[in-house]
């Protein structure tokens, strides 16, 4: 039986196993060991060992291995699900090399189960005229739960059969899928044109995935910005819709249409851990931005002087157009992740809201008013690592903190010169090597982790609601995140700016010892430690910056640096640390609290 037994089709590119469909899934193992995508795995598999040349190909008998023997192999297995292998040997024709060596057989159907379990798995259930979306948990429980029972129950059997005992441990491995997206075509409301290339691909619904998430994409850093063009990408492409999806993301209040292909599934789907899915509603308007995230060399068509990642201002029609293409070089998340928030910065600049890159939170301290504090910084300034800190320390003085923004937010100022500060992810993407000791083990039932064994490997992982993202807080405190300067009587940990222009000089200078997250090292500046928007709109941004400085001042707003000395050798814990407890001591002794 061919592919069809998966009501569906399936597709493996690189290492991804993409599987499609409408309807359930095999019904039962025999299916299972019919079907295309089986016999598929096991040749990729045996080819695997015969390129290192392993022992486990004695279970051929010293036999060549050709489409016959792998025929025969495929018959013993699907014999060994219903039956033990003294009677398989004897129902299969020409088998007998097979049970020779019985512990040599087992060997090779665990390897074939890891083997199967080395891919990133998908499932993508087709909702087109079903409204699988309209009953979603019924839908994942059709297709990745019972695949994931179906592969661990036939694995089992096999192995049993063929020891002729039970095993004394078990352990319940999400062996299906490990990620499974209803997904539907919409009815957007886009503009005619090149717009309407994208009417036909279906857009993410639902996810179900099993954390922790363990990922290994094809790089683990950015580089460049993201460049203006003058031509919209969309009038270079066209769609097969088997091989893209949108995530339709909401970056606070901002709707970003993310088109990823199938070389990017497992970046694109992880967004889950990070930014709003979109609601049916949401999706009756027109969005404010597009990202083709994905797009084949051929059909990438940027000018060559410009670095390729790319956006178009289509002011006509008041929608974004963001470009990166399919290369390996470009298999990063923060790719994905940075891109909607420079869509996001530009869509906010434009509205006369000021974007900041930086970490903005509520702290509720035991006796004092709630406090707002934004620490803006550039990427491993040590803003993410002296919340986190702040938590910890401050476990008997903190009522609650709650996250507004982890990474990138906006600013807007009412009529009556408050500033009310907004917030983008429900996420936080991390650095590994920057979180406090066992943290990110705390949290690993609900993680995505990237590049797990590389510099710079990363952690995706929700940790705070929409509702707090735009709901629009008062601003209390603002503070440049300083991780190259150490501290002396001079250089106290944290430090006031007393006018907004010595401020605004600062902030604007965007200084930061890089810690390779990207490919820069060493003292960096940064216009307001932000390329996602701010440097591609500086005029529009300045008279920005300077409007909210001075709205700062005359509101009374703290407005400073902090000393996190992240980028200080030896201080990459303990600078973080002593950041937090002042933070903690500037909110507990401010006279306005």
């Amino acid at each position: 039986m061919g592919p069809a037994s998966f009501v569906g089709s399936y597709r493996i590119t690189g290492n991804k196993v993409i599987i499609r469909l409408r309807n359930q899934i095999c019904d039962s193992a025999e299916e299972l060991l019919e079907s295309g995508l089986c016999l598929e795995i096991v040749k990729r598999a045996v080819a695997a060992l015969q390129k290192r040349g392993s022992i486990l190909l004695g279970i051929f008998g010293g036999r060549v291995v050709d489409d016959a023997g792998i025929s025969t192999l495929m018959q013993v297995l699907q014999f060994l699900e219903k039956m033990d292998a003294d009677r398989v040997a004897c129902v299969v024709p020409g088998s007998e090399d097979f049970f020779r060596d019985r512990n040599l057989l087992n060997d090779f159907v665990e390897y074939l189960y890891n083997f199967w379990r080395g891919f990133e798995r998908f499932i993508v259930c087709d909702s087109e005229g079903d409204q699988l979306d309209r009953r979603p948990y019924r839908t994942f429980n059709r297709t990745i739960e019972n695949l994931t029972s179906l592969v661990r129950h036939t694995y089992r059997e096999i192995q049993e059969n063929i020891s002729g005992t039970h095993p004394r441990i078990y352990r319940q491995i999400a062996a299906g899928a490990e990620m499974a997206t209803i997904a539907t075509p919409k009815a957007i409301p886009y503009p005619g044109g090149a717009y309407q290339k994208l009417a036909p691909l279906s857009v993410v619904r639902q996810i179900l995935f099993y954390p922790p998430l363990v990922l290994d994409p094809p790089n683990n850093k950015r580089t460049g910005k993201f460049e203006r063009i003058q031509e919209n990408p969309l009038e270079w492409c066209n769609f097969s819709r088997d091989e893209w999806l949108c995530y339709p993301v909401k970056a606070g209040d901002t709707l970003v249409h993310v088109y990823f292909s199938e070389k990017f599934f497992e970046l694109g789907l992880s967004m889950a851990n990070l930014f709003e899915l979109a609601s049916d509603e949401d999706l009756k308007r027109k969005p404010d931005a597009v990202y083709l995230y994905g797009l084949s060399d051929d059909q990438f068509r940027a000018p060559e002087d410009v670095f390729p990642t790319v956006f178009f201002d289509d002011e006509a029609n008041g929608i974004l157009v963001g470009a990166v293409p399919a290369r390996d070089e470009f298999g990063y998340f923060g790719y994905l992740k940075k891109m909607i928030m420079t869509l996001h910065n530009i869509k906010k600049i434009q509205s006369g809201r000021m974007p900041f890159h930086g970490a903005f939170m509520k702290i509720h301290l035991k006796g004092k008013k709630p406090a707002t504090l934004l620490l803006m910084g550039d990427t491993g300034a040590g803003k993410s690592e002296t919340v986190e800190a702040m938590r910890g320390f401050g476990a008997d003085l903190i009522q609650d903190a709650i996250v507004i923004a982890d990474d990138m937010g906006s600013l807007e100022l009412k009529e009556d010169g408050t500033v009310l500060g907004y917030g983008t992810e429900t996420g936080a993407f991390s650095r590994l090597d920057d979180l406090k000791p066992g943290f990110a083990l705390g949290q690993i039932d609900r993680a995505i982790i990237m590049n797990p064994y590389q510099v710079n490997a990363r952690i995706a992982l929700p940790i705070t609601t929409f509702a707090n993202v735009v709901k629009g807080h008062t601003v209390d405190f603002v503070l440049y995140a300083n991780n190259y300067e150490d501290i002396d009587e001079d250089h106290p940990v944290i430090e006031r700016f007393e006018t907004s222009e010595e401020a605004l000089k600062t902030f604007r200078d965007g200084a930061v010892m890089s810690k390779g997250t990207t490919r820069t090292m060493g003292l960096v500046h940064t216009y307001f430690s932000n390329v996602f928007g701010p440097v591609q709109y500086r005029a529009e941004h300045d008279v920005l910056a300077r409007k909210f400085f001075e709205a700062f001042y005359k509101k009374g707003i703290f407005v400073g640096q902090m000393r996190t000395r992240l980028g200080v050798p030896g201080w990459e814990r303990k600078g973080p640390e002593e950041s937090a407890k002042a933070l903690l001591d500037l909110i507990r002794n401010d006279q306005r609290y």
